[in-house]
């Protein structure tokens, strides 16, 4: 005698659902993360066309060679 039951579809397993869930959430995730990188490089695009650095770049006076360097002891401070 032959039994009449058959297996449940493998889209109605426990490990199918949970492999969608997961895919479906890394997708999500992807998604979001590239609309949030596009809408960073819009901001930045959009601000004065570079000219905020351009103005940090010519306050710099580079004194040893192209470098920039923090010398703290050479301000001598009367207290």
């Amino acid at each position: 005698a032959l039994s009449a039951q058959t297996e449940a579809p493998f889209y109605e397993e426990w490990w199918f659902l949970l492999v969608m869930a997961l895919s479906s959430l890394i997708l999500i995730l992807l998604v979001v993360f590239v609309l949030v990188l596009h809408g960073q490089s819009k901001k930045y695009k959009n601000c004065n066309g570079g000219k905020t650095i351009s103005n940090v770049e010519e306050s710099v006076t580079l004194d040893n060679g192209g470098f920039t360097a923090l010398e703290l002891n050479s301000r001598h401070l009367n207290i």
